[in-house]
């Protein structure tokens, strides 16, 4: 398969997932803003030395992060790991239907359900961590 033909279907498949992004956020949305750019909101804003707070978000939203979505977890000793072969179950603490973990750096920021879009999965977010929760969570561990 050529270059050429694989950015193609890379590109189709960014561009089928942005519309059912667009299709997603103009249904939660309603009727359309007058503004173009994300709300945020906050009742203190980081004073910066040229005080532009949004400058300093701009430093550092090109920082890669490493996303998990975490389907269940299980403990299981070596020796049956080493039996493990192609067909295998193993089993999860999680059930069938409950929402999915979405972890950033290993910290849990959202639950979930699986989505499917052209034959690919996603995650479509359900609930988000407040910040608040997010930092009692880490106080624990």
């Amino acid at each position: 398969m050529s270059t050429e033909t694989t950015d193609t279907m890379n590109d189709d498949v960014t561009d089928d997932w942005a519309q059912a992004l667009e299709e997603q956020a103009s249904a939660a949305a309603g009727p359309a803003s007058s503004d173009s750019a994300p709300a945020f909101e906050s009742n203190t804003r980081p004073v910066t030395a040229n005080g532009n707070p949004m400058q300093d978000i701009q430093m550092v939203l090109d920082i890669p992060v490493q996303l998990t979505v975490e389907l269940g977890r299980t403990k299981v000793p070596i020796k049956y790991i080493l039996q493990l072969a192609q067909g295998s179950i193993v089993e999860l603490d999680a059930l069938a239907g409950e929402p999915m973990d979405v972890l950033i750096n290993g910290y849990l920021i959202a639950q979930g359900e699986v989505v499917v879009v052209n034959d690919k999965f996603g995650i479509r977010l359900t609930d988000i961590v407040t910040p608040s929760e997010r930092m009692r969570r880490v106080s624990k561990s």
